[in-house]
This record gives structure tokens, C-alpha cells and sequence, in this order.
């Protein structure tokens, strides 16, 4: 198969990354014009053009980059791990282990630090549960990896249900919003992406054993490498990382399982293009998603979680159909 030139591919990459930026600086329920958001930028000078772009759209823009890479970045690892592009935080149950220590952690009043350290506990043992679960003969398929997670994550949901029941009518509507998907927690964005971009290149400098692991274990074991310290390090990394994004932004579902994928089809199977590509197309889907949250229905805002699974629902369909054919 064509594979498409990489350096150009990563500068289009970047080049749209930084004109959706000043899309999402620019569009909403006001409208600036370039200059505006200029003068706002570079200027201390208090106005309501600055009070917009500096402390609601920027920060709220570089968080949705952020979350989107970890969610493209830790799709990457577990479609490595379970060697099926199928796989993903969402659809493996990850995303509703976070999003159930995450919400009963809120519920408890414990402060942000505790609901991020909920959330990746919460995403580790979801991830613990299906691996455990997918035991059987021969230890455990990818297939059968991928049907216990989805299982993991439809009692995941369920649990989360029971505990909007039983949360307080004050609160309720903002839990919802939240675990839709809610990027308005903008005053994070500069530790998510320290942890977006040390996690990338950690994936980076890991590339030649991913790449061996993705070949399968026996291949990889022949060869000389740790399958149980490699697994286990991927295992950590993608909860975590989608801990980090659940607690900040809610569940939000399907970036990590399309990002790898359009990365593999376009630049090749080598993980360490693949999971840097995830990394910024990811950011770059959920900053296209929350533009779109913002100005479908202005002033009023969906939740970006629901469009992306608007999107991501018919592309998974699509792959399980051209898997089994």
C-alpha cells in the first residue's frame, strides 16, 4: 500500500493544529476579528476581547488538544497491547473504570488531586478487570480482549447510572455534562500537555519494542525482549493517560480508536510514527470536536463527547466490517 510522505504529513498536521487555534480564538457566541485576538493576546490592556480568548477560549482550546492526544495516544498503546485496531479506552471498558472512581470521588467532595488519582485507579483496575476476565485456555485473544471489554464497559455505564440516581438533584445536571464530555476545566492545560508531550516522546524512544510486541508475543519473545515488562509498561501508561484525560474532561469516547487507525493507513505501521501521529491528530479531532460543540447551537454548548461518538460510532462499524471481511 501507498503510504503518504512523512515530514509533509506531520508540517499539514501542525499547520492545521495551529489555523484551528485561532478558529477556536476567534469563532463562539462573540465573534472577534483576527486583529482582536491579537491585540489580546500580546496585549495586558483589560477588555472584553482579552477576558474571552484569555481566560475562556485558550485555555479551553489547548486543553481539548491536550485530552485528545492522551486519548489518541493511549488508543495507540492498547491497540498495540491487543494487537486489534479496534481497541480503545472507550470501547475497552478504561474510560468507564475513570469515569466511575472519578464520579463517585466528586460526589465525595474530595478535591481535584484525589478525583485525578480516583480516575487513574479507576482506569487501571478497569483495565486489571479485563485482562483477568479474558483469561481462558491459553491465556487470553485480542477478540476476546476486545467482547470482555465492551462488557467491562456496558457494567461500567451501568454503575455510573446508579450513581446519578443517587446523586443530589443540584448536582446532577453538571455530572452529566461532565461525563458527556466537558472541556471547561481550562486552568489544567499546562500539565496536560508537559504529560502529553513526555508521554509521546517516552512512546518514541519505545518504538522498536512496541514494534516487536505488535508482531505478536511468541515473535516477540524469540527475539530477546521482556513481553511482561513491556506489557506492563503500556498497561500502566494507557491507564494513566486515560485516567488524566477522564478526570479533566469527562468521558469522551472514540478519538483513541480513530486516530491510530487514519495514522497506520496514512504513514505505516512503525509505533513510533504512529503513536506521535496519534498524539496530534487526536488533539487535533477533539479541538475540531469542541469548535464544533461551541458553535452548532451558539450560545449554547453540546457536549463534545456526544459528537464524537456521533462520528465514531459509524467509523467502528466500518472497521469491524473490513476486519472480519
Amino acid at each position: 500500500m501507498h503510504r503518504l510522505p512523512l515530514i509533509p504529513v506531520f508540517v499539514a498536521l501542525g499547520a492545521t493544529t495551529v489555523l484551528l487555534l485561532l478558529l477556536s480564538l476567534m469563532l463562539g457566541s462573540v465573534h472577534l476579528e483576527p486583529a482582536a485576538v491579537w491585540h489580546a493576546v500580546w496585549n495586558s490592556e483589560p477588555s472584553l476581547a482579552r477576558d474571552v480568548v484569555m481566560d475562556l477560549r485558550l485555555p479551553r482550546a489547548l486543553t481539548a488538544f491536550a485530552v485528545g492526544g492522551l486519548l489518541g495516544l493511549a488508543g495507540g498503546l492498547l491497540q498495540v497491547l491487543l494487537r486489534n485496531p479496534l481497541a480503545d479506552p472507550y470501547v475497552l471498558g478504561v474510560s468507564g473504570g475513570a469515569s466511575v472512581t472519578a464520579l463517585l470521588a466528586l460526589m465525595a467532595g474530595m478535591s481535584a488531586v484525589m478525583v485525578d488519582a480516583a480516575a487513574g485507579a479507576g482506569a487501571l483496575a478497569a483495565c486489571a478487570l479485563v485482562f483477568a476476565l479474558a483469561q481462558g485456555r491459553g491465556g487470553w485473544t485480542p477478540t476476546r480482549l476486545l467482547l470482555t471489554g465492551v462488557v467491562v464497559a456496558a457494567g461500567a455505564g451501568s454503575i455510573v447510572s446508579l450513581l446519578l440516581a443517587m446523586s443530589d438533584d443540584t448536582r446532577l445536571r453538571g455530572m452529566v455534562f461532565w461525563l458527556l464530555g466537558d472541556l471547561t476545566r481550562g486552568d489544567r492545560w499546562g500539565w496536560l500537555l508537559t504529560l502529553l508531550a513526555a508521554a509521546t516522546l517516552f512512546c518514541v524512544a519505545l518504538g522498536r519494542p512496541l514494534n516487536v510486541l505488535a508482531r505478536g508475543e511468541t515473535i516477540a519473545a524469540t527475539v530477546g525482549l521482556d513481553v511482561r515488562r513491556v506489557r506492563s509498561i503500556v498497561f500502566v501508561l494507557s491507564s494513566l493517560l486515560t485516567g488524566c484525560a477522564v478526570s479533566t474532561a469527562g468521558s469522551i469516547g472514540f478519538v483513541g480508536l480513530v486516530t491510530p487507525h487514519l495514522v497506520r493507513l496514512a504513514l505505516g505501521n512503525d509505533q513510533r510514527i504512529v503513536l506521535a501521529g496519534s498524539a496530534l491528530l487526536g488533539g487535533l479531532v477533539l479541538m475540531t470536536a469542541d469548535l464544533a460543540s461551541r458553535l452548532l447551537l451558539a450560545p449554547r454548548q453540546l457536549p463534545v463527547g456526544a459528537l464524537t461518538a456521533l462520528v465514531g460510532v459509524p467509523i467502528f462499524l466500518l472497521l469491524m466490517l473490513r476486519q472480519r471481511n
